[in-house]
């Protein structure tokens, strides 16, 4: 039976706030203590209750060593109202893995999430359990960010007039929230004063302060509120000490931190580096698996499993959940195409220690959304004695048997419409690396079963398989996201003009636009591939979505949208009309090279779909052939002087 010692964890007051923000459990004593304070008093108080009750039974206290080695065994946990956060000791992970299973009896799965990742043994830990999905995320959004503050709103005895940092477990004392004590009676300000005078020169089990002053010079108001006997003191005198403490604080900070103002950025994004610590913003993908920066916080990690002696196991909320709330449509925590493509990657790789499977947020590429389900997953599966785990960026197929059967297709001609788009895709595939486009070297395709819970009542329930194409992660940066600074350096700033030029060449001949007839390039599909010394060295394009879109239109009449390249990044660049020249040389050099490829291999270019015989085969053979012709009759020259034209 577990025992809570104060209010119930997640207890509410009338306003719907939280009446808990700190807690600490102990899993060995199967108890929570919640009681007001912070958490050193809550270990104290846990072992007084345990003394009292030996008393009662005729037993001796603890002695000192004995009660050091239960408050060892006891775990922080911090009350957001999203979550239950757990911040575990990095060197005992099996005692925050007890808590955790400990609070799991009372509450769900889902709310219980883990602080301190930024710690290799913790971050380790957490992911070879294959539950990357509970790490607690940042904030993505200022709204998010706003309220992150507001929520972190906590007291240690009275009033909640400190911003808790949950990863250190440091209270955060504003200059706002300090002067606005004045408005207190006289009792109410002296105990804060006096809280605040005895926490701010003590730290917590991390070695951080219990109070900290926000954006403040503290040794000069700590060795003021260290002199003072608030206690002792009359109104007057506290008052006059008060107002002499204010005045110290608003004049060691600067006007725009003297107020509390979560709508003012620069506040926000002080107290927001505050409250997460300024490192902690290394808390993205990035950290966890090597990723590209563009990934930092675009990555929403679910539920995956685990294997031990060889059984998969997997993650328990699945069961907590419906499977009509688990549809990949909703918004729920599971998502059942990942428990699918878990499946998946056990019957291929066999010999695994864990998958953690994220969904990557749309916001990656600026290109315009096509119609159809885009979902992109990126999955982390380590192999058992690999060093490093395998990264896979899988995307489904944007024109699959769901959406076939959500536009009113009968099942088969679903079926079959898919599968053509399938062998489309993969076609146009082959012929933008025929013409040159640098694309991932390794694709394959793999379907998974799900089933059908869309607008087609006719198959409600039904089994559908649904396909993806899944490839290696790239390490790379895509183009568009490249630091603004970066380009004061000349000799990067020519070699990524090399690299980007190179690339446009097969751009332009594929006729890689949306449907609107804009053309799509340096947009969020080119990832940047940086040689030894950091210089760039090529372009890989992740996803060739858009080519043959436009394969009538002359090139020329599509050249001078290339220009855009060089355009946007004049003000960063100290030579724009030198970056200017190499991205057209560049150009003109592989455009020329693709052009003669193609005269000189042009029966292999001409018959290299004539073998298929399908109504998407005959289609796309359209744009082929099309797209040849204009190559051969393009001139060069033309296209270079129409790109420079648009340079301005």
């Amino acid at each position: 039976m577990i025992e809570t010692i104060g209010e119930e964890l997640l207890a509410r007051d009338g306003d719907g706030k939280l009446r808990v923000r700190i807690a600490t459990v102990f899993p060995a004593g199967e108890a929570i203590v919640t009681l007001p304070g912070i958490h050193a008093t809550q270990r104290i108080a846990y072992v007084d209750r345990l003394n009292d009750q030996r008393v009662k039974w005729g037993l001796e206290p603890l002695n000192e060593e004995t009660q050091e080695d239960l408050w060892c065994t006891a775990v922080d946990l911090i009350v957001d109202d999203d979550a239950i956060l757990i911040r575990p000791d990095p060197s005992q992970m099996d005692l925050a893995f007890a808590a955790d299973e400990l609070l799991q009896q009372l509450y769900s799965k889902k709310q219980i999430k883990f602080l301190y990742v930024l710690n290799p043994q913790v971050r380790q830990a957490i992911k070879q359990r294959g539950e990357c999905w509970r790490i607690n995320p940042l904030p993505r959004s200022p709204a998010e960010m706003s309220r992150m503050i507001s929520a972190s709103r906590i007291g240690i005895g009275g009033r909640e007039i400190y911003y808790y940092n949950a990863v250190t477990g440091t209270r955060l004392l504003t200059c706002g929230e300090f002067c606005a004590l004045g408005k207190m009676d006289d009792a109410e300000l002296r105990n804060h004063l006096i809280e605040i005078r005895d926490y701010c020169v003590q730290t917590n089990r991390m070695r951080n302060p219990e109070i900290g002053f926000f954006m403040a010079d503290a040794p000069a108001i700590l060795s003021t509120l260290a002199a003072q006997d608030f206690a002792a003191m009359d109104g007057a005198k506290l008052r006059s000490v008060y107002d002499t403490l204010c005045h110290l604080f608003r004049t060691s900070v600067r006007t725009e931190f003297q107020t509390d103002d979560v709508e003012d950025p620069h506040w926000r994004s002080a107290m927001y580096a505050a409250l997460i610590g300024q490192s902690e913003k290394s808390i993205s993908e990035e950290v966890l698996l090597g990723l590209s920066a563009e990934f930092f916080m675009q990555v929403e990690w679910v539920p995956g499993g685990r294997l031990e002696d060889g059984e998969l196991i997997l993650d328990p909320v699945f069961e907590e959940e419906d499977i009509e709330t688990c549809c990949v449509l909703g918004r729920s925590v599971c998502d059942m195409r990942a428990r699918s493509l878990i499946f998946n990657f056990i019957r291929e790789y066999g010999d695994l220690e864990h998958v953690n499977l994220g969904r990557v947020a749309p916001s990656l590429s600026h290109r315009h959304a096509y119609e159809g389900h885009r979902g992109v997953y990126l999955a982390e599966i380590q192999k058992r004695g690999a060093s490093t785990p395998m990264l896979r960026i899988i995307r489904m197929q944007k024109r699959g048997v769901w959406e076939l059967l959500d536009q009113g297709c009968d099942l088969l001609d679903a079926i079959t419409e898919s599968e053509e788009y399938t062998e489309q895709i993969l076609d146009r595939r082959l012929a933008c690396r025929q013409l040159g486009m640098n694309l991932p070297p390794h694709v394959t395709t793999r379907k998974l079963c799900e089933r059908y819970t869309g607008t087609n009542a006719a198959y409600q329930g039904r089994s559908v398989w649904s396909t993806y194409f899944e490839r290696d992660y790239i390490h790379g940066l895509a183009t568009d996201k490249v630091p603004a600074g970066r380009f004061a350096d000349d000799a990067f700033a020519l070699a990524f003009a090399r690299v980007l030029g190179r690339s446009a060449a097969p751009n332009l001949i594929v006729g890689r636009c949306d449907k609107a007839g804009q053309v799509i390039f340096d947009s969020g599909d080119e990832l940047l591939i940086d040689g030894p010394g950091g210089l760039p060295v090529d372009i890989v394009v992740t996803d060739h979505t858009g080519t043959f879109m436009d394969y009538r239109r002359p090139l020329a009449d599509l050249a001078a949208a290339y220009a855009q390249s060089t355009t946007r990044r004049s003000a960063h660049l100290s030579d724009d009309r030198a970056f200017g020249e190499v991205f057209l040389q560049a150009f003109a050099e592989r455009f020329m090279q693709l052009q003669q490829d193609y005269q000189k291999r042009k029966r292999a270019f001409r018959t290299l779909f004539t073998h298929q015989n399908r109504g998407e085969a005959s289609r796309f053979m359209e744009g082929w052939e099309c797209t040849l012709d204009r190559l051969a009759a393009a001139d060069c020259g033309e296209l270079v002087e129409r790109i420079r034209g648009g340079l301005g």
